[in-house]
């Protein structure tokens, strides 16, 4: 990490406004208001895509094992960074967090969390969903995990768009008389593919063959259901907020969709990679690294932070 600091144009406190389309990514701690304040500017967002570290231990024996903190402590982190999202939501808004649930310890934290949330009066619950990635975790003594949790919490009456999957539809019936005849469901669609329902089985999980892979950051989210987030919960040129930025999906799903993100994440390395990867997607198309080092002036030395409590 000491090694790529001088390689980030980015430090503590930081923010970088993109002179292109006015994103911004900053080197901002997500559990404290003033910084997340001070980075919208008097603006509010319209969504907020909230993927916090999940408070899982991961990595096994001969690897360095990440979080897992005491849920006392885990909670109180996650009461700071709800208490300095919400003010940052529009009147009508959507926050969308992703979370896990450790099936060794109680499946905590998703619970607990759930639990938390109710003490919010501002923000209603409007939809559980669950995401199967096409790749999963093998196992030979336990069921294979192959899902991640997305919790919708709503502010206000935001609007909702309809969108739709690449699966087609493949299934007649539901017969209806419309105009003195008889049609069926495939007739009536107006797609001829299906809507995500709040079960997603077409997201792949992402990995090292995928253009979209950036090398390091163990929590990427795949663009696919960012970009599917966005599309059904914010309308063109909306301001779009992710105070964990991680891997800078949600940057590049805001620029691919015409919103503006403003992002930020308290470790300076991956607000850099951020920045990079929205650059690199305008340079040349491609949506990450794949399996290409995304500090390549370091040569292979270079390695990525774990993530931190504070970062995702």
């Amino acid at each position: 990490m000491r090694s790529l600091a001088g390689y980030c144009r980015l430090e503590r406190g930081g923010i970088w406004e993109d002179p292109v389309r006015g994103h911004r990514v900053g080197v901002l701690d997500a559990t404290n208001r003033s910084e997340i304040a001070g980075m919208l500017g008097g603006r509010s967002a319209a969504l907020v895509v909230s993927d916090p570290p999940y408070n899982i231990a991961v990595g096994g024996r001969r690897s360095e094992r990440l979080l897992d903190e005491t849920l006392v402590d885990y909670l109180a982190f996650s009461r700071r960074w709800v208490e300095a999202t919400i003010p940052a939501m529009a009147a009508h808004s959507h926050l969308y967090v992703w979370l896990g649930a450790d099936q060794f310890h109680g499946f905590q934290p998703l619970a607990d969390f759930m639990i938390l949330m109710r003490r919010y009066q501002e923000l209603r619950s409007r939809s559980f969903i669950s995401v199967r990635n096409q790749r999963g975790y093998g196992t030979q003594r336990n069921w294979m995990a192959v899902r991640q949790e997305l919790l919708n919490y709503v502010k206000g009456s935001p609007p909702f768009h309809v969108v739709y999957t690449d699966i087609p539809k493949i299934l007649r019936g539901y017969y209806k008389t419309v105009g003195g005849e008889r049609t069926e469901n495939l007739e009536r669609g107006r797609s001829p593919t299906i809507r995500p329902g709040n079960i997603w089985v077409d997201i792949q999980q992402v990995f090292y063959r995928l253009e979209e892979n950036v090398p390091g950051a163990y929590a990427q989210k795949p663009l696919k259901a960012i970009e599917r987030i966005i599309a059904s919960s914010s309308d063109e040129g909306d301001l779009v907020a992710d105070f964990f930025a991680h891997s800078g999906t949600t940057l590049v799903a805001s620029e691919r969709l015409g919103r503006v993100c403003f992002t930020s994440d308290v470790e300076p390395v991956f607000a850099e990679i951020a920045i990079r990867r929205l650059e690199r997607f305008r340079e040349t198309g491609k949506t990450g690294f794949q399996t290409a080092n995304p500090f390549p002036e370091m040569g292979t030395a270079a390695g990525l932070p774990p993530r931190s409590q504070s970062s995702s």
